[in-house]
């Protein structure tokens, strides 16, 4: 991508992401994720309804009144945003590849992590970590962020989801919110998703094309494995369609039951689509789960 090209699209991601942030996310995000603990706020008088465990027994001497402690949530997270930029995420059928539905994702929840004053970092990876961003607050963060993700050039093609994830537990020392915005077309990443999810809040957010589930029969054609290179003639009847698309719903139904297993969360999102709507149902479940 040419430079004035790369910041034309900065700014345009710039420009819509933080909309949908500030105007549709603001309370969601905010009211989804839990803060770390309680830190005190303030001391004042008694009002009847008041918890008696709250009581500040050595005010209440020293005043003569009884006085209470109240405590606030402690609000500032770390998000972290661990982003797929392997071959396979640079497929799409539709107005966009999977790839810019997933820089897209990532701006849309930087913004809103900066939003709330908290505290946003960056992994991108194929068949290795290609960039490496540590969690800071912002406006000209996600702006590296976001430039990151458009101009990285992956290293390699191949998925090692699993790699990332060793990375991301090793690297991170507190509770973070982890987001994995990947197509997860990549095997042996249970184990660390698992360790993962014993000290952090992970959600993962699956980019789908819709060919991947909706292959048609397209006769004898070329096709080109996006991790490997190979290419292979292959006659696509309506049988081989059948069987491409089942073989996405398994993988989707064993990332299912993998997340749920974890009790992480999973958000599905469909590549040349806005990520809105299901951004917005993911945040208002867990704020009801709260």
């Amino acid at each position: 991508m040419e430079p004035t090209e790369l910041l034309r699209r900065i700014r345009q991601i710039e420009i819509y992401t933080e909309h949908l942030a500030n105007d549709l996310f603001a309370g969601q995000y905010l009211s989804a994720f839990k803060g770390h603990g309680m830190e005190f706020a303030e001391v004042r008088e008694y009002a009847p309804g008041d918890d008696v465990r709250t009581i500040d027994w050595r005010v209440t001497a020293r005043a003569g009144r009884t006085y209470v402690r109240k405590y606030a949530e402690e609000r500032e997270l770390t998000v972290m945003l661990v982003v797929d930029a392997s071959g396979s995420v640079q497929f799409g059928t539709q107005e966009a590849t999977k790839a810019e539905t997933m820089a897209e994702t990532a701006a849309t929840l930087a913004f809103s992590a900066i939003g709330n004053n908290d505290k946003v970092g960056l992994v991108i990876f194929s068949d290795g970590i290609d960039c490496s961003v540590p969690p800071r607050k912002g406006r000209r963060q996600v702006l590296r962020l976001i430039r990151e993700v458009l101009y990285e050039r992956p290293r390699g093609r191949p998925t090692n989801l699993a790699g990332a994830l060793e990375y991301v537990s090793h690297t991170l020392h507190r509770r973070a919110i982890i987001f994995i915005i990947s197509d997860f077309l990549a095997t042996d990443y249970e184990t660390p998703l698992s360790i993962l999810t014993r000290r952090h809040d992970v959600v993962c957010l699956r980019v789908e094309d819709p060919r991947e589930t909706e292959t048609p029969p397209l006769g004898l054609i070329e096709l080109q494995d996006a991790e490997t290179g190979r290419r292979e003639l292959v006659h696509v009847n309506a049988a081989a369609a059948k069987a491409l698309a089942f073989g996405a719903l398994q993988r989707r139904a064993a990332l299912l039951r993998t997340v749920t297993r974890l009790q992480a969360d999973l958000v599905e999102l469909q590549a040349g689509q806005s990520p809105v709507q299901p951004l917005k149902a993911f945040f208002d479940r867990r704020s009801r789960r709260r």
